[in-house]
């Protein structure tokens, strides 16, 4: 398998080039030369199984498929999850389901392609003698999730970039807690947008990228991607039927995802996209105009984004591919901070997916909603999802999957306020609140960053 540039002035990539360089040369998203097609998927299948067929055709033997099996059984099993099934569904309503991503160390869904990050990038890094560094933006649950991956590896030296004040406490102390001579925090004085540009300009620093082997590991990164596709496969395995997927959304990464899998031929309906107050990509699929506002705190902050990185790989199979066309919106996007898409192609962009919105008070009022009708609490991006799938129509009509992507724990305040319990940490996390930070705090000055960066 070869790996294109969105952009379209990069040279084809190999697997492993598109893994350890994250962006590609020309500031584009690493793609596919095709879609493969996913292999039939048994009922009686692992969740490593499943792994092992989604991910085998996009790496194509590079990894050799015994050792590709053995960095998806140290992954995937009890020592890192919390339960065996990696993901379970729990039912919440007739033929509504929640899939709950959260099973793993920093209880975020992150975790679920992370942890198989950290172990491909050590495998990589190991085999060819090399060390890269890895800086990434986070608007909460990334970051946490990419050092727990990460923290230790002597191959590895990891910065991380979040927006100072605007990620829960819980979830800013499990990034900076974080002691280890390889992991370096930095608060940025601005919105995640704002940290996001950072780490563009970063790879845009062709000096700076070699001198420092530049990595990514926010979903900008393909194999991020691909191992976010397999729980939606997984999805359809255990419900043996269609399903439609609801998916709280803001970097448009994990929803791209489920997008993939379906591309390969996966069993999976329609695509919901649950956006919170920050609502430009359903403003977008409302009008075909993609147009920054400011950004809004809200009671989901890992979702107060107006720029989805993601979406520029969706956008740019809508245009038929044309990098051309592609660029001029790119252009467009930066100079005025807002594009049109043309009919054709927003036609075939409606036709894949579902927006809907859910304001704070709505967040609220779906937690307690769920937790009144089933006794399951989850978390405020949960239940953007949730909210989405409830105004979309798609009840009823055959199984629904809400994607449970936090577990509530990590955002206390807003759950107490619902339902008026604030749910415990797990007793690895117990002690999360008194334990020592480290962390710097920064300008949104990418010549600070980059002194930084020389220095680590």
């Amino acid at each position: 398998m070869r790996y294109i540039s969105t952009r379209g002035q990069a040279t084809e990539s190999s697997f492993i080039q598109a893994l350890l360089s994250g962006l590609a040369s020309d500031g584009g998203l690493f793609v596919p030369v095709f879609w493969p097609f996913l292999d039939d998927i048994n009922s009686d299948h692992t969740y490593s199984d499943i792994a092992l067929k989604v991910l085998s055709p996009f790496i194509a033997k590079e990894i050799p498929e015994d050792d590709l099996k053995k960095i998806i059984a140290d992954t995937y099993n009890q020592n890192v999850f919390s339960d065996p099934d990696i993901a379970p569904l729990k039912p919440i309503g007739n033929d509504v389901f929640l899939m709950e991503l959260f099973h793993g160390p920093t209880l975020a869904f992150k975790d679920v392609a992370l942890q198989l990050l950290g172990r491909l990038f050590d495998y990589v890094l190991e085999k060819n003698g090399q060390t890269i560094t890895i800086i990434g933006a986070t608007s909460g649950d990334t970051g946490s999730a990419a050092i727990e991956a990460c923290k230790g590896r002597k191959n590895i030296s990891i910065t991380i970039l979040h927006p100072q004040g605007r990620t829960s406490e819980i979830q800013r102390r499990q990034m900076t807690s974080v002691i280890a001579d390889n992991v370096h925090n930095l608060a940025v004085e601005g919105t995640f947008d704002d940290c996001q540009n950072l780490v563009k300009q970063a790879f845009s620093d062709q000096s700076l990228r070699e001198a420092k082997n530049l990595s990514a590991i926010n979903s900008i990164n393909w194999a991020r991607i691909i191992s976010q596709s397999v729980y939606y496969v997984d999805a359809a395995r255990q419900l043996g039927e269609t399903p439609a997927f609801a998916v709280p959304t803001g970097n448009f990464g994990n929803i791209y995802a489920a997008w993939v899998a379906k591309q390969m031929g996966a069993n999976i309906g329609s695509l919901v996209i649950g956006s919170n107050r920050n609502d430009i990509l359903t403003r977008f699929f409302e009008s075909g105009e993609m147009k920054l506002h400011d950004i809004v705190p809200s009671h989901s902050p890992s979702m107060d984004i107006q720029i989805s990185s993601n979406f520029e790989r969706f956008l740019y199979d809508c245009l038929g591919r044309d990098s051309d066309r592609l660029n001029q919106l790119m252009a467009s996007f930066r100079k005025t901070g807002h594009y049109t898409l043309e009919e054709d192609a927003l036609d075939g962009a409606r036709k894949n997916f579902i927006a809907r919105r859910c304001s704070d008070d709505d967040t609220v009022a779906t937690i307690k909603k769920v937790y009144d009708e089933s006794g399951i609490i989850i978390d405020p991006h949960t239940a953007v999802g949730v909210h989405a799938l409830h105004t979309s129509g798609l009840e009823h009509q055959g199984p629904c999957v809400a994607m449970a992507c936090a577990h509530p724990a990590k955002f206390p305040d807003v759950v107490h306020r619902a339902i008026g319990v604030r749910p415990p940490l797990p007793d690895h996390l117990a002690d999360l609140l008194t334990r020592p930070e480290k962390f710097s705090v920064i300008a949104n000055d990418f010549d600070t960053l980059k002194t930084h960066l020389l220095s680590v």
